[in-house]
């Protein structure tokens, strides 16, 4: 149970949850944030840009923040808790997933839900390069999913003082039934299109690179026309790039539903009943969370929505709770 102080309510007139989900991205005003950018290069060839913010001091606590599905450094949320975190003198990195920052990557592999050994490479990097700083990490939606994974793959070793994550999809193959219902096609109509669009840019990027290696595994997908679930995407890409079976093979062994109660950092999750993504039935029992795992379920917010204050000044529940939350997990 959400203890009251903590309750969230919606913003007069956002009510509905797709009203929620969507205002991020259609309709908040943009926070220009100046961030420097790092190329951290991985042990297979490949890139993630890091994108930091907040104050260059070796003490300050450092927050790692995770993207959503085809998001990046720039999306709203991301730069939102940014600047929040900033405000209440801590530093800040946004970690763009392979591919997500604005350059496609060198491999044929992507990310995806399940891309941990990603995340333990940077994580393993900043503790690298900010020792002395309280390391935490954020993430929302596939990048929730991607750090409760690690957290419950590395249980006392996550090089993590605490985590939260927002909205997540605990169980894959569910969210990916749920997201095919309703007017919730209408997201999983949006996501085929950008992820369809990212395969096809790596394309022209290694016929202009004169990659063959790279184009010969990509021809060896198949064609990508008439996908129009996750399912077919998982498939016939995300599972055969990324050495999985099958979109089942790929959805139980990505999905952080499992791995929850092996979890032994800190951990804060924030969810919505209402979320247009994820089942109520996906949701993990009391039972199923370890004991240094808070769970807050909210009757509303949709999906990485979480819009209070009103229309003409909309404020942004998860940009004064996290922090909120990670300030009292400082020092413990």
């Amino acid at each position: 149970m959400t203890p009251s102080s903590n309750r969230f309510s919606p913003a007069f007139g956002l009510g509905n949850p797709h009203l929620q989900t969507l205002w991020g991205p259609l309709w908040r005003a943009t926070n220009h944030l100046d961030r420097q950018r790092e190329r951290l290069w991985l042990e297979d060839g490949d890139f993630l840009d890091l994108d930091w913010h907040g104050p260059h001091d070796p003490h300050a606590p450092l927050v790692l923040v995770l993207h959503g599905l085809t998001g990046s450094s720039n999306s709203p949320y991301v730069a939102g808790l940014q600047k929040a975190l900033a405000g209440q003198g801590w530093a800040s990195v946004a970690l763009n997933w392979r591919g997500c920052s604005g350059e496609p990557n060198r491999l044929a592999r992507s990310y995806h839900s399940g891309a941990s050994e990603d995340l333990a490479a940077t994580i393993a990097h900043l503790r690298a390069k900010r020792p002395l700083a309280p390391l935490y990490a954020v993430g929302y939606s596939l990048g929730g999913n991607v750090l409760l994974k690690h957290l419950g793959e590395t249980g006392d070793s996550s090089g993590l003082q605490g985590a939260a994550a927002v909205s997540v999809p605990f169980r894959l193959d569910q969210c990916a039934d749920r997201i095919g219902l309703g007017f919730s096609r209408v997201y999983q109509k949006h996501f085929m299109r950008e992820m369809l669009g990212y395969i096809r840019a790596k394309q022209r990027q290694f016929q202009q690179d004169g990659r063959e290696d790279a184009l010969k595994t990509l021809a060896d997908l198949g064609s990508l026309e008439k996908m129009r679930t996750f399912w077919d995407f998982d498939g016939r890409v995300t599972a055969p790039l990324h050495g999985y079976l099958s979109a089942e093979d790929y959805y139980r062994r990505a999905s952080s539903r499992y791995f929850l109660g092996a979890i032994r950092t800190p951990t804060l999750i924030i969810q919505a009943a209402d979320d247009p993504f994820v089942f109520a039935h996906s949701l993990p029992q009391a039972s199923e969370l370890s004991d240094c795992t808070e769970f807050e379920l909210q009757a509303k917010g949709g999906h990485v929505g979480f819009v209070d204050g009103s229309l003409k000044q909309p404020g942004y529940y998860l940009e004064r709770r996290i922090p909120q939350w990670l300030l009292s997990q400082l020092g413990q």
